[in-house]
């Protein structure tokens, strides 16, 4: 019949308002993350609907426009994994300014300085590794990879737990600002309530899925 032999997330409800932020709390093994990558069609999920800018989304990524991939875009717990080791910072940043706008090498090669600019990194860390940049500054450029896309929902999952307290703190502060700037909306997931309240305008708790 289609249904899953888990229920990882049940009857889950929720809206997120243009240039607003949702939190989602709850603790570890609860589904956090199970929805937040059903909301960005990583995982299918088995029943229900996914409505994003007056349009009904396909429940697989694969299924959707480009346009749809491109305006919601998700920034993972751990930037280690999510970045490719093999290549340096420019590579990484560029790869949806050709995706998604077609952009050639010299358009690309300006918009990464204007993304490293507008994540608060210098522009020399564009020929760097990931392997060569702190925890802080690999999350930035998980940021200024979404942000190539040019989205206008970010699905931020767990973004602050692998991060000592004070770096935590300066990436909230950037969010807020590219936030003002750009007039995102986030989708905040955490397991930490005080990160969430400096951030969203509404919080959802979710217990057991």
């Amino acid at each position: 019949d289609g249904l899953p032999l888990i229920r990882a997330v049940n009857s889950v409800s929720l809206v997120v308002e243009k240039g607003r932020n949702l939190g989602v709390i709850g603790e570890s093994g609860c589904g956090k993350s199970t929805l937040a990558r059903v909301i960005a069609g990583i995982h299918p999920a088995a029943a229900g609907d996914i409505v994003f800018d007056g349009k009904e989304l396909e429940r697989t990524a694969k299924k959707r426009s480009q346009d749809q991939l491109r305006e919601m875009q998700i920034v993972f717990q751990y930037a280690d994994t999510a970045l490719n080791p093999a290549k340096p910072v420019e590579d990484i940043i560029s790869r949806p300014l050709a995706f998604y706008h077609g952009l050639d090498r010299q358009a690309r090669s300006k918009r990464v300085d204007e993304l490293l600019d507008m994540v608060r990194l210098p522009r020399t860390l564009r020929y760097r590794r990931p392997s060569e940049l702190s925890g802080g500054q690999k999350q930035r450029v998980n940021f200024a990879r979404a942000l190539a896309a040019g989205p206008k929902l970010i699905i931020c999952d767990e973004i602050t737990s692998a991060l000592d307290t004070v770096v935590a703190a300066a990436v909230i502060e950037l969010l807020k600002e590219l936030q003002r700037e750009l007039g995102l909306s986030y989708i905040f997931i955490s397991h930490d309530l005080s990160v969430v309240e400096a951030i969203c305008d509404e919080i959802m708790v979710m217990y057991n899925g």
